[in-house]
């Protein structure tokens, strides 16, 4: 449903999408699993559509603000596809006050009835209060915030000490130099990295992962509740667990000089980074050291391991070992190689700039940096993509063929990668289309030309969009983005549900079980690829929050923005040195009257012939803000030039 009240239904098998208008929804809401009749449009060239049933509803929980009457409520739903208030007779609206932002569950629509009838179910506080909007847009994609007191029971009378008889069960690495390293706020240590040079001159390299399937068993409350939740969601201010903090920040998490139980994917490397040997399974390891990534990429850069008071997480000043610092260097050149081999082979590098904020206690935003991808996180990263990889290679070149959890990424829609083109060619960009490499091949150029220039998040973003989705599913097609033919994901099972059944189905495996049945995996994969995506929209909406109180803040000042977006009722713009973007609504715009022209990505003045452009410098103002429809709206004061 777009914001004008009509839509436009996806019918498998068809190639365009079917236009319903308003008046012939029918009842239906966004989203909603429907039946259609099917005509054609007046104008002949389209299908328009009349809903005859709705066969399942997307969601009947919906955010809103109560408007109390005398002798019952109406909720208006915050989502603008949502069309109709909701009615809340007396006995169901609780302790909800006038003008209280709410969730509202629809109980039914009565034939008769011109709206729905719902009940109060939480009482999320007053509108634009900070905790209001933050859990409203959890309410909003139905992510839960809190753990059933259950869960939390469970999770509390487990046995997390570490006992002699299970580590015999395992591989032994406790005496292996050993480390993480994470953000500096982080609380959930999911990985860590051991390194020892081996007699023949080769590198024995331990990728440990906090071994949650030790305590999270199939069929507990537990796993329930994880699989539900199938990811923690990492908003602005907060990280809403999949475990609860018992396993999450403590057991699970392999902090520095505690025993703990992982799952290991060991690999003998030699120089060149050529992989001699592997092993997978369980393992108990004993972590040395705990780096942020400021740390590991002062000893990168300096080859030295004191590490300044400036960026240790220590309280001070302190030196690293020589045993530590010649791992960190090795463990990077060699990292440095994978990656080269891995862009030759046409994996692509999005390093898109990601917006952080720098919160004072009240969660009052005070600053915004970004947060940018240096040899540290991408050291890391390499080894999680090795481990990643070899253990999709191992399962998924077994004959017969075995039941797993692959990471999927399909090769990029030939028509959206044209429409990017004709975007990018403005900034004298090109893609070259001769093969599936040189797609890969012009894409990193492209990614790599534009870095520092005013149109970089503007192309990161168009590109990423280019792209086709990740999922997970059984059924493996390789991943396009890496430039693997099998991959999946192991290294995060503290806040991800497939690394929780891939860390299973590998040990079952490893201890020479039947392959389960497909079917049970492949559903249990279509909900986490869902809820991964409700995820993301919620941690985009927070940002996008947060984005606006801080704007909130700097009215009275002109910024320099890149239009980022165009549309019939205006253009987007995003300002250049903190990423915030809002609208300049066309009836706003003094001097003339504009129209969108959609070939040119623009709008143009009647009279004049002035255009705004996609990817143009303009100077905007804020003229409004509005916290609760996380609305940001500019003033246009006109090009940059």
């Amino acid at each position: 449903i777009t914001g004008r009240g009509n839509a436009y239904i996806v019918i498998e098998g068809l190639e365009d999408d079917v236009f319903v208008p308003f008046n012939k929804l029918n009842k239906a809401f966004h989203k909603d699993t429907v039946e259609v009749y099917i005509f054609p449009r007046r104008n002949g060239k389209k299908l328009e559509g009349e809903i005859t049933k709705v066969i399942k509803r997307n969601k009947t929980a919906f955010v809103g603000i109560v408007d109390m009457q005398k002798t019952f409520a109406f909720v208006r739903p915050s989502d603008f596809r949502m069309y109709t208030d909701i009615f809340i007779p007396k006995e169901h609206i609780g302790a909800a006050e006038n003008g209280d932002k709410v969730v509202v569950d629809i109980t039914e629509w009565p034939d008769n009835a011109s709206s729905p009838l719902g009940v109060i179910s939480n009482i999320l506080g007053k509108p634009g209060e900070h905790h209001t909007e933050i859990h409203s847009i959890l309410a909003e994609y139905g992510l839960p915030y809190e753990f059933p007191s259950e869960v939390e029971h469970y999770a509390n009378t487990l046995d997390t000490s570490i006992k002699a008889t299970e580590i015999a069960k395992r591989r032994d690495m406790r005496e292996v130099l050993t480390f993480t390293i994470d953000p500096k706020d982080a609380k959930d240590f999911d990985d860590a990295l051991s390194f020892e040079v081996l007699e023949n001159g080769n590198y024995e390299i331990g990728i440990h992962i906090a071994d949650v399937s030790h305590y999270v068993k199939p069929d507990t409350v537990l796993d329930d509740e994880a699989y539900d939740r199938a990811t923690s969601v990492y908003l602005v201010d907060r990280v809403v667990p999949m475990l609860p903090e018992v396993l999450s920040n403590n057991a699970c998490s392999l902090r520095p000089n505690e025993e703990k139980y992982t799952f290991s994917a060991i690999f003998e490397l030699d120089e060149k980074a050529i992989i001699k040997k592997q092993w997978f399974g369980r393992t108990v390891i004993n972590s040395n050291e705990r780096f942020a990534y400021e740390e590991a990429q002062h000893i990168i850069e300096n080859g030295k391991g004191s590490i300044p008071e400036d960026i240790s997480i220590r309280g001070g000043a302190y030196t690293v070992s020589d045993e530590v610092i010649r791992a960190t260097l090795t463990l990077d050149r060699l990292a440095k190689i994978m990656r080269a081999k891995r862009m030759q082979q046409g994996a692509i590098s999005f390093d898109k700039v990601e917006v952080r904020f720098n919160l004072n206690k009240d969660n009052e935003p005070q600053s915004v940096y970004f947060k940018q991808a240096k040899e540290a996180n991408k050291l890391i990263e390499e080894f999680m993509l090795l481990a990643n990889r070899k253990v999709a290679e191992f399962i998924g070149k077994q004959k017969p063929k075995k039941t797993f959890v692959y990471r999927i990424h399909d090769e990029p829609n030939e028509e959206k990668l044209i429409a990017l083109n004709g975007i990018i060619s403005r900034f004298g960009h090109r893609l070259n289309f001769k093969d599936k490499k040189a797609v890969s091949a012009s894409l990193n150029k492209l990614l790599e030309d534009v870095k520092g220039q005013k149109e970089q998040n503007l192309v990161d973003t168009l590109a990423i969009r280019s792209m086709s989705k990740a999922v997970y599913t059984t059924d493996n097609i390789g991943h396009y983005g890496l430039a693997f033919d099998y991959y999946t994901h192991f290294t995060s099972p503290i806040r991800r549900y497939p690394d929780v059944m891939v860390h299973r189905l590998l040990q079952h495996y490893l201890d020479n079980g039947k392959s389960p049945k497909e079917e049970t995996y492949e559903d249990k994969c279509k909900h986490s690829s869902d809820m991964e995506n409700l995820a993301a929209n919620a941690e985009r909406d927070s940002v996008k929050y947060m984005q606006i109180k801080f704007m909130q803040d700097h009215q009275d000042r002109e910024f320099v923005g890149v239009i980022s977006g165009v549309t019939e009722w205006g253009i987007y713009v995003e300002i250049i040195e903190n990423k915030c973007e809002g609208m300049v609504r066309i009836r706003d715009i003094k001097g003339d009257y504009y129209i969108f022209d959609e070939k040119q990505y623009a709008i143009i003045g009647q009279r004049t012939k002035k255009t705004y452009q996609l990817g143009e410098e303009v100077i905007v103002m804020v003229k409004s803000t509005d916290l609760v429809k996380r609305h940001l709206d500019f003033s246009l004061i006109g090009k940059n030039e």
